[in-house]
């Protein structure tokens, strides 16, 4: 990461150009000429005997699993962990946020869209347009589509959604199915309509209007607990609780992503990311952060650096 001159430092803040000035490699975790997600293994996953256990727990009961914790822990790693050990494929996610329905992650009807080729096509050769190109099934309705082996779908952050959408989600749980209702009053023969899923460039065969799953989906949904889920939801649920790893396993963690010999000069980080998780919130990922940049040769007690690399995550920014 140093240049010739020993100065890690890409920008100077002098005005003056340096058109020649190489770029380091970046950190493992940041990038992005990677294969396509679901080719390649994911980074390292560490996780305990009792753990996995609970995971395997809600694979075999085909039941949900809700994984709790502190930012950084690894919730939604563990969705692609389970993914890539079981060869279940590329993990289909479902980011929630305060606007996010149920609807969406089941499918979308762009019924603007179809309209609009319906009136060109009949100044034209007077056909209709195939439905199933102007819908599109969500994360959730994609890993609903019946399959030999199931589909890992990562709802993330669900306690950022509305209040009522844990709620919304009990039938489809308990169903493991859904109607697209612009298809059941299409015809009422069993020709099937291939609508697009969430994979690129795939679509699934739908008959009269129906997606029902052979196999339930491996769900992983996390939450920061930043609020509580009704009984109902939680009763469906398969909870695991993921804690703040220890020194021993953020050393290990370390030694996964960064190689054994970043562990040569951490003691002191090690000690300042301890001593400032123990008063305030801060991520794994950030500890990963400090040991990158002082792997590369950057002087972390720079100014501020230190502070900038481990601040905390909660509170006053």
């Amino acid at each position: 990461m140093t240049t010739a001159d020993g100065d890690w430092r890409l920008f100077h803040g002098d005005g003056v150009p340096r058109d020649d000035t190489p770029f380091p490699a970046a950190p493992p975790w940041r990038r992005f000429d990677r294969p396509e997600p679901g080719t390649e293994a994911p980074r390292p996953y560490l996780i305990d005997a009792d753990a996995a256990d609970v995971v395997n727990a809600a694979l075999h009961l085909r039941r949900p699993l809700l994984v709790t914790g502190q930012p950084g822990t690894g919730k939604s790693s563990l969705a692609h962990a389970v993914a890539h050990e079981l060869g279940l494929g590329r993990v289909l996610q479902w980011p929630v946020n305060s606007r996010s329905t149920l609807q969406d992650a089941l499918y979308r009807y762009d019924a603007v869209g179809r309209l609009r080729e319906a009136t060109l096509r009949r100044d034209t050769d007077g056909t209709e347009p195939d439905i199933g190109q102007y819908l599109r099934l969500g994360p959730l309705g994609s890993a609903l589509v019946p399959r030999t082996r199931p589909r890992v779908l990562l709802i993330d952050e669900l306690d950022k959604g509305d209040v009522d959408l844990p709620n919304d989600l009990l039938t489809v749980f308990e169903e493991g199915e859904f109607t697209i209702p612009e298809l059941t009053r299409l015809r009422d023969d069993n020709t099937p309509v291939h609508v697009l899923t969430d994979d690129p460039d795939e679509t699934a065969p739908v008959t009269k209007g129906r997606v029902r799953c052979a196999e339930f989906p491996v769900v992983v949904i996390t939450s920061n607990g930043e609020r509580d889920f009704p009984p109902a939801f939680l009763r469906r649920c398969v909870r695991l609780d993921l804690p703040d790893p220890d020194e021993r396993r953020l050393r290990d963690i370390v030694a996964a992503h960064l190689g054994p010999d970043a562990l040569d000069d951490v003691d002191d980080l090690l000690r300042r990311f301890l001593d400032r998780r123990a008063t305030g919130e801060l991520a794994t990922d950030q500890l990963l952060n400090a040991v990158f940049l002082r792997k590369g040769g950057v002087n972390l007690d720079a100014g501020a650096l230190l502070d900038a690399v481990l601040h905390r995550l909660g509170g006053a920014v």
